[in-house]
């Protein structure tokens, strides 16, 4: 059988960071997709594996040994129809990741609703820090390592586990190809709704996940009655709980914010072992995930002292409330909160931080589940924390956001992002602070405001 694997939709997050995994391993790897931007593509440019644009039938010559199909993939595209008609060998992407790559590895499984991105890089960087060289597949860019997928050299692999399905061929998610032997679940929302029905749903494919973990194995989990739902049906494994101190005091892992951002903790053990951090993340949100982190690390031997000191130098991961410019004494950030719940943590967590000065969330509803309008009711109250609020309505969605957020002080709804430049240039000044929130490339807003305020100087 050929070497050579060829990735569908390889520009994605997971994707792109398998082809780094399958290059680093030896295969010969090429690949293609319709949304080709940074960072996942100058990862791969850099990397040196071919992309195509588009998915057409010529790119199966010459005919690679495995065609690795994306979850974004459907019937009717030439290449899939090809791929099936030619009687080719394909697999998704999360089976092909559980039996090439982490079949003989220790993996340690980060899935939630929200902060898998961050709590995995917090993680994999507390593994490294201790020497431990972690491999690992995470669904961003974290600083400190500027790629987001590696080998590794030890028997660790930390891998962000997302709950969304594995492929058109397969519907059961992807988190259920790793098997972890320590699994940390954040938290539990409802979410995904062009997939899933309600939230019972997500519950039983994470009930799949928990059946997975061996029994020396360890499940670390946040606070939430979906969570509590989901291990009513069954765990077999040890279960250690992470939460505010302010809940309780039986033994878990806990975290109490000594400061308003949150950039100052004292995190405890539940052996009631404590250990101060100061970082440079904000938020009580980063404060839970990073006790996650040190938890899920103190599973496979790093000490409270280690994994602390580790943390004072993590730097973040790229689009999490990532500070891209301060043209005009304006600070932008780059955010991908696309979620009420994730928008609302990191508007409270830069309010708290910024002592003055306007906060202006730009929001772009791109997510399957906001086109869906499924959250609709509560764009409004996620913002409350920002100044004003910029709206994108996106042509081709369904529902009007001006009759969700239209009437409430502060919110403005746009068409483009011209008029979203536009606006900003004469709502903001200098001291104020503008957080573009969205999961997507945003029509290239990012980096055209920062040249519009500069150039308004």
């Amino acid at each position: 059988m050929s070497d050579h694997i060829h990735i569908l939709g390889i520009c994605g997050t997971f994707m792109g960071g398998l082809a780094l995994l399958a290059r680093e391993s030896g295969f010969d790897v090429t690949g293609s997709d319709r949304n080709i931007y940074p960072p996942m593509s100058t990862q791969l440019a850099d990397s040196g594996i071919p992309l195509v644009d588009g998915y057409g039938e010529e790119q199966l010559t010459p005919t690679p040994g495995c065609v690795v199909v994306g979850n974004a993939l459907s019937r009717g595209l030439p290449v899939v129809e090809a791929t099936l008609s030619r009687g080719l060998r394909y697999v998704s992407g999360p089976e092909w990741l559980g039996r090439h790559i982490l079949q003989d590895q220790w993996v340690l499984a980060v899935a939630g609703t929200h902060g898998k991105t961050s709590t995995a890089s917090m993680l994999a960087w507390i593994l490294d820090c201790a020497g431990l060289e972690p491999g690992f597949l995470i669904g961003g860019v974290p600083g400190n390592f500027e790629i987001s997928a590696r080998l590794g050299g030890g028997r660790f692999f930390v891998v962000e586990a997302d709950e969304y399905d594995a492929a058109f061929f397969d519907k059961r998610s992807k988190f259920v190809h790793y098997r972890p032997r320590t699994l940390v679940i954040n938290n539990l929302e409802y979410d995904h709704a062009d997939i899933f029905p309600d939230l019972a749903a997500i519950e039983t494919q994470f009930h799949h996940l928990v059946r997975c973990v061996p029994g020396e194995g360890q499940i670390i989990r946040g606070p939430g009655m979906a969570i509590d739902r989901v291990l009513q049906r069954g765990v077999w494994t040890p279960v250690v709980t992470v939460q505010p101190i302010k809940h309780g005091n039986e033994a878990c892992w806990s975290w109490r914010a000594l400061s308003a951002q949150a950039d100052q903790l004292v995190v405890t053990s539940p052996t009631g072992e404590t250990a101060s951090l100061g970082w440079s993340l904000i938020g009580e949100h980063n404060a839970a995930n990073a006790t996650a982190a040190i938890a899920a690390a103190a599973h496979v031997g790093v000490t409270l002292e280690h994994a602390v000191t580790a943390l004072t130098t993590f730097r973040g991961v790229k689009r999490r409330l990532e500070l891209i410019g301060c043209p005009a004494g304006v600070a932008v950030y780059d955010d991908f909160a696309h979620h009420p719940t994730a928008i609302a943590s990191t508007l409270e967590a830069l309010r708290a931080q910024t002592a003055s000065g306007k906060l202006v969330a730009v929001i772009e509803p791109r997510s399957n589940t906001m086109r869906l309008g499924e959250h609709s009711a509560t764009l409004a109250d996620c913002t409350r924390s920002a100044s004003n609020t910029l709206w994108l309505q996106p042509s081709g969605l369904d529902w009007e956001l001006e009759s969700a957020v239209g009437g409430e002080v502060g919110h403005e709804v746009l068409f483009n992002t011209e008029a979203i430049i536009e606006r900003l240039l004469t709502l903001t000044a200098s001291g104020d602070s503008v957080v573009i929130m969205s999961n997507g490339g945003f029509d290239g807003l990012h980096g055209r405001l920062l040249a519009a305020l500069d150039g308004a100087v």
